[in-house]
């Protein structure tokens, strides 16, 4: 061969790799597609610090248990996990969300406080970008076209533990509800009362006016004391609050220390996480809680996904953690059915494609108001062995 010609083979090789390069490295497209097989950006918000600070920490969890049980693709892409802080504000939220999308994120997961979920509503569905919510929920959260959520509606809890409690409490027993002032917490005891008295009239148990605590979710070791006291001095036959976090063990030692023994029932928020290794036995003993999971359900989904939880974190796996790793499982399904180039816009299309999904909380499914139909379970706190569990009791209903 001569010189010119070997000078000219190298050239069109040399092209044909730069090529081949190209077309390996997947450069998205004008229109923000992702060629086939090309890697892909997710959003993860989630706090980075504060009082729910341990409640991202289980978000952030629990979607990375399913890309590494998933070889780190979704919907067959490999995929490049993004986080960015919630902060504690719409306005901390909202910068969280600019971030991701100006770093070509796809679609967007996570979100922990309510607040911040209605602040950055209209950012989102401005943008065109799905949003899997894994936590944050508000009932006022309707009408959405970008926003999914794995977690639940906001007044559920109460409404799945309202017809329980109304069986159990005599009709004579007083009712001292104790909540935080948020958005959150008037969905909760709104599903709640919901469930009690007949023709719309308020049941008396319920009657005496809600005890409102300061909203922080960083509280310190006398925060809800006078909150308490005012409660206990309505001489309750049982308490209903609803806390998370660090707010949650607060409140719990708290009511303890003021003396307080008697029945306490709540979303399981209250016993989350890791709010059982910071609450000596003594005041949470007497809990019983309503959630959509239960770390010891017993399907197969719940298996694999428990003991790799387990394995990975040396704790049982939570709530949060599981709506994370179930917005991975939609995410994958929804981005293989979107084709070889999705698009965000083609994305949300086809998360409303994506039917049943099997999860560790058992089967569940979108309804129209992009929310699960699901079950919901009653936990009572107690020994499993050496450790104090949230222990499944039974199911209370389907709602969604």
């Amino acid at each position: 061969m001569s010189q010119m010609n070997r000078r000219r083979a190298l050239q069109l090789l040399a092209a044909l790799g730069t090529t081949g390069l190209t077309a390996a490295c997947g450069e998205a497209g004008d229109d923000g597609s992702a060629p086939a097989g090309s890697p892909i950006k997710i959003g993860l918000i989630a706090p980075q610090s504060g009082g729910y600070q341990a409640i991202g920490e289980e978000i952030v969890n629990g979607f990375q248990l399913y890309l590494s049980l998933h070889g780190q693709r979704l919907g067959g892409h490999p995929v490049t996990l993004l986080t960015a802080d919630e902060g504690d504000s719409a306005k901390t939220g909202t910068a969280a969300v600019e971030s991701l999308l100006r770093q070509g994120a796809l679609a967007l997961t996570g979100v922990v406080d309510s607040a911040v979920m209605v602040g950055i509503r209209d950012t989102v569905e401005k943008a065109r970008v799905p949003l899997i919510g894994s936590n944050a929920s508000p009932k006022s959260l309707q009408s959405v076209v970008y926003i999914w959520r794995t977690s639940y509606v906001l007044d559920e809890p109460g409404r799945a533990l309202g017809p329980y409690l109304a069986q159990k409490l005599s009709a004579g027993s007083r009712v001292a509800i104790i909540a935080p002032d948020t958005l959150g917490s008037r969905d909760v005891i709104e599903g709640l009362k919901g469930q009690f008295g007949t023709a719309g009239s308020a049941d008396p148990r319920l009657s005496a006016p809600v005890v409102w605590t300061n909203p922080t979710v960083s509280p310190g070791s006398t925060t809800y004391t006078a909150d308490i006291r005012e409660a206990l001095s309505r001489k309750p036959d049982a308490v209903f609050c609803h806390f998370a976090g660090a707010a949650a063990a607060q409140f719990l030692k708290q009511l303890y220390r003021e003396g307080y023994r008697g029945p306490i029932y709540a979303p399981g928020f209250l016993t989350e996480g890791t709010v059982l290794g910071d609450a000596p036995e003594a005041e949470v003993s007497n809990v019983v809680t309503a959630l959509n999971y239960s770390a010891d359900l017993n399907n197969t989904a719940n298996r694999i996904f428990a003991s790799a939880y387990r394995k990975n974190h040396n704790a049982s796996p939570t709530t949060y953690a599981m709506a994370s790793y179930d917005a991975a499982q939609v995410l994958d399904k929804a981005i293989r059915l979107a084709g070889s180039n999705p698009t965000a816009q083609q994305v949300n299309l086809a998360l409303g494609k994506i039917g049943q999904i099997d999860s560790p909380r058992g089967a569940w499914q979108f309804n129209q108001p992009r929310t699960p139909q699901q079950k919901w379970y009653l936990r009572r706190v107690q020994r499993d062995g050496r450790l104090l569990s949230n222990v499944l009791i039974n199911e209370l209903a389907t709602l969604g």
